[in-house]
């Protein structure tokens, strides 16, 4: 197969995890005899230094010609100034909005040797694997903004189309799954919230009779996250909800360093990153997790190449160097290789010897 990928580093630790996730791509190409052209281009505060862009044309028609994207992370204090359109975030929501990106896929898998790495008792993480939908290009985050020296205000909105489209993607996925869906909303207060639970309600009992549907309110959803995870499928939620609740559920997991994303649209073009952020605190030391990189590099071949093998393979890989004891900073424990942690470049090589070992 011939792809080009585009490859975003971004800030921070981005361009630490990201160079682990290439020489993934690259030690697949090789085994599978694939020709992935991967490409790098400034994005987020990288550009704003260099070009005061965030998303300079040049990277964004890269990204429009490109097969799928690979991105690190962006942001940092640097570039929190006045400006909203000047901040890293501007370019990844426009982004976003450009390629069609409309549902973002967060797998949330406990590994059994990371349950320990959690933050909850063990045994309210057995049988928890769930995958979170979350609308991405709708919303309060590209609603109307207005500020003045009294007040602001972000507009949500919400359009049934757009509801309609996600949801298929998530009663889609639940469908070969276990079959339940469960919508996240706050309808007993929001207008967009009624919308999105009406549409929900009517789509699935046209399309989707065969899938288990619920519904729920976002307070009482972060609640049973917490209280029982593995009650959970199948997620389907609106664009600011499903950013809070994905970082509750990576918690789930261990370690935000370990959760991959997938943002798709109508077509096979994806993009993928990591959901953790661009951590400038440890940003150059080496410690970064690679985790979530190399997991969203699968999701890329599952998704956008659909080559369904190497992603599986990826997979087996990581999960098989956490059972033999590979841990990072972020989920190290006392209790293996006496606590010591790996770095990132050492992740990293772990990783690709049992992706080799495992051919």
């Amino acid at each position: 197969m011939k792809a080009l990928i585009a490859v975003l580093p971004g800030d921070g630790i981005g361009p630490e995890v990201v160079a682990e996730g290439v020489r993934v791509l690259e030690a697949v190409a090789v085994r599978h005899g694939h020709q992935f052209t991967l490409q790098s281009a400034d994005f987020g505060g990288v550009a704003i230094d260099a070009v005061a862009d965030p998303l300079p044309q040049a990277t964004l028609d890269l990204c429009l010609r490109s097969d799928a994207i690979l991105l690190g992370a962006i942001g940092g204090p640097k570039w929190g100034g006045s400006d909203p359109l000047r901040r890293p975030e501007a370019g990844l929501l426009r982004l976003r909005r450009e390629l069609g990106v409309y549902a973002n896929l967060r797998p949330v898998a406990v590994h059994p040797a990371l349950r320990s790495a959690s933050p909850l008792r063990p045994e309210l993480l057995v049988g928890v694997d769930l995958v979170f939908v979350r609308e991405l290009t709708g919303g309060i985050y590209f609603g109307a903004k207005t500020r003045d020296a009294f007040s602001a205000s972000d507009l949500c909105s919400y359009s049934v189309a757009e509801v309609e489209r996600v949801t298929r993607v998530a009663a889609r996925l639940a469908r070969a799954r276990r079959g339940k869906l469960t919508s996240i909303d706050k309808s007993n207060v929001l207008e967009t919230s009624r919308l999105w639970r009406e549409t929900v309600t009517r789509l699935m009992a046209a399309e989707f009779a065969d899938v288990t549907l619920e519904h729920a309110l976002v307070d009482s959803a972060a609640m049973h996250l917490i209280r029982k995870p593995s009650d959970y499928d199948v997620i389907v939620t609106e664009n600011m909800f499903g950013d809070i609740l994905t970082d509750e559920a990576s918690m789930l997991a261990g370690s935000l360093g370990v959760s991959p994303s997938a943002s798709l649209g109508d077509g096979t073009r994806g993009l993928f990153e990591p959901i953790h952020g661009s951590a400038p605190d440890i940003a150059g030391r080496g410690i970064a997790n690679p985790i979530g990189t190399i997991l969203s590099v699968a999701l890329l071949l599952r998704h956008s190449l659909g080559l369904e093998t190497e992603a599986q393979e990826i997979e087996a890989a990581v999960y098989r160097a956490i059972d033999k004891g590979l841990r990072t900073a972020d989920i190290a424990s006392a209790d293996v290789n006496g606590g010591r942690a790996a770095s990132t470049r050492e992740a990293g090589e772990v990783i690709l010897a049992e992706l080799t070992a495992g051919a």
